[in-house]
């Protein structure tokens, strides 16, 4: 496997799949071998890809040129502006384009940081090609979820949950209440729905890594408190005393539904 991220062998044996897929990829990465690579295998098998070397030019292609892309394999490590700064500009930018962010040494703490920044996977170089397409697949079918399902009836089918006048669209990737509607990243989604299914009960921050995130319980959490912070902006009416996102100090978060207007983060 090369130090760069490809295993050598993938840049020479790309499976030969008939079946275009449709899909568009966009490859932000600054290092020319690894980049070909990846171009090569991804054209080998059906998808369209586009590679650009720097934050720069895929901030100008996504978001001042409007480029459509049904995917952003997305190198952390780039000259100038960084993957970090790039998802956080997509997403700032209401684009939510799926992002797999690729990581020179897949520290946790870079991981937490670029979920932070909006991306929706990550895979720590150097990499198999095999995963990386299956990350890649990943991504793109839970994008095909964001379009909008009917039944025969013609009634548009959801994943929802409501609470306190606000509603979590899992399948569409939002939030809604009566005055506003919030995207939300895939990471967030699915932060939300675990607390969801365990309302009421004090979740540690290492149980919020190692169940949602899949990552060692020793890493650094401080940015799980940077996500919350952000939910809160979304499900809060006054963020800055949460009733429905409480912290449970010295073990994590509580996720109440039906808390009063009184109700106060708990202490332990």
């Amino acid at each position: 496997m090369s130090k760069d991220g490809l295993n050598s062998r993938d840049l020479a044996t790309a499976s030969q799949s008939n079946e275009r897929t449709g899909s568009r990829i966009l490859i932000v990465e600054d290092e020319a071998h690894l980049a070909q690579g990846l171009l090569f295998n991804l054209q080998a098998e059906g998808h369209e890809a586009v590679v650009v070397g720097d934050g720069e030019s895929a901030v100008d292609l996504l978001l001042k040129q409007s480029a459509q892309f049904d995917a952003v394999v997305l190198d952390v490590m780039l000259p100038g502006m960084d993957g970090f700064a790039v998802a956080r500009a997509m997403r700032a930018a209401e684009n939510y384009t799926p992002v797999l962010m690729l990581t020179a040494r897949g520290r946790p703490e870079d991981v937490l940081e670029g979920f932070a920044a909006g991306a929706d996977d990550y895979l720590p170089k150097p990499f198999e090609l095999s995963i990386l397409l299956a990350r890649l697949n990943g991504l793109l079918r839970r994008s095909q979820w964001l379009r909008p399902q009917t039944s025969e009836q013609g009634a548009q089918t959801a994943d929802e949950y409501t609470f306190a006048g606000k509603t979590i669209d899992f399948s569409l990737l939002e939030v809604r209440a009566a005055d506003k509607q919030v995207r939300l990243t895939m990471m967030e989604v699915e932060l939300l729905r675990y607390l969801v299914h365990n309302p009421e009960r004090a979740i540690s921050r290492s149980e919020i890594l190692e169940k949602v995130w899949h990552l060692h319980e020793d890493t650094d959490t401080r940015a799980i408190d940077n996500f919350i912070v952000r939910l809160r902006r979304y499900l809060e009416d006054d963020p800055v005393h949460p009733v429905h996102l409480q912290t449970v100090r010295g073990i994590g978060y509580r996720f109440v539904p039906d808390a009063k207007d009184d109700s106060r983060e708990v202490s332990r």
